[in-house]
């Protein structure tokens, strides 16, 4: 946040003769006051204050929260399938879905219309805020700035995810059959094998099944010698994939990224964080396959199983 109320070098507004002294370091973007910076602010932070009674959904702005509370209404309604949308623009959009080319009324099948599209890999977008996000890409441009390690991200909700996932121990997600918790669904869907024993992934190659597709593509590199190893230039230590590698890397270059939001230690993995952070709750997150019991760290869950065969 800055201001350049005192300087000469204030930018007037194209549309009145109202100058914004209160400049967005970001982005460039210009305001008449200083509330309308800050709220402008939380669309690179992140920050949603206000949330939707209806269905727990988070917002930058009080604007936003009231434009989507229409969907919960009847005022923007398509006639066609009765879906309620935040604005009537939307409803025009979205009712291209409804509308289709001659050649889908042929077949007699709909096909959504997508007009805005990228000059650089023909992809198209029925929305042009889709096409100017997708655009980001190409461009590297990266808005959405994480105010607790200072990454950034292309999108908002991509922020958010990563505040969820690193910079928070909320946990809403609890397994039915042991009562841990997880920070997403996807990690409670990955946890729930341990119990069920279900191994989706199967080797083309022989008959080994996995339980998750990182498992499976570590053992087509070891054991079919197919696809493609991320090596380390300082070690030559090989990886998968390439984000395992950039976070090996971090380890030579000293950089701990991740913050315990307890206490002032820093780690190099998401892994270490997640860890460290039992240290400060009593939760017992880790469950014995066999008997059920809780423990704290995955290591002496692990010693304790081989007890239990």
């Amino acid at each position: 946040m800055k201001t350049e109320a005192d300087s000469n070098d204030i930018t007037e507004h194209p549309h009145d003769d109202k100058p914004r002294p209160y400049l967005c370091t970001v982005c460039d973007k210009r305001f008449l006051r200083k509330s309308h910076l800050s709220e402008h602010n939380r669309t690179h932070t992140g920050e949603k204050l206000y949330s939707c009674t209806e269905c727990e959904k988070h917002f930058t702005t009080e604007r936003y929260l009231s434009s989507h509370m229409n969907i919960h209404g009847s005022k923007y309604k398509c006639s066609e399938c009765g879906k309620c949308f935040r604005n009537n623009a939307d409803v025009m959009v979205h009712r291209r879905v409804h509308s289709g080319n001659s050649l889908v009324q042929q077949s007699r099948t709909h096909k959504r219309e997508k007009p805005y599209k990228c000059y650089l890999c023909d992809k198209a977008f029925s929305q042009c805020g889709n096409l100017n996000r997708h655009m980001r890409v190409h461009t590297g441009y990266k808005p959405y700035k994480c105010s607790l390690c200072n990454k950034s991200f292309s999108q908002s909700t991509h922020l958010q995810t990563h505040k969820d996932h690193l910079h928070s121990n909320r946990r809403p997600f609890q397994c039915p059959d042991c009562g841990k918790l997880f920070k997403s669904s996807r990690d409670l869907k990955l946890h729930a094998t341990i119990h069920t024993g279900t191994k989706s992934y199967s080797c083309r190659h022989c008959s080994d099944h996995f339980t998750s597709s990182h498992q499976l593509k570590r053992h087509l590199l070891k054991s079919h010698n197919e696809g493609t190893w991320f090596t380390c230039h300082i070690c030559q230590k090989e990886f998968v994939n390439n984000p395992r590698l950039q976070r090996h890397i971090l380890r030579h270059e000293g950089v701990k990224p991740y913050l315990c939001s307890q206490c002032p230690k820093c780690f190099y993995s998401a892994s270490d964080l997640k860890s460290h952070e039992t240290v400060h709750s009593n939760v017992k997150q880790f469950c014995c396959g066999a008997c059920g019991k809780l423990f704290t760290h995955k290591c002496n869950v692990a010693r304790h199983f081989k007890k239990c065969l």
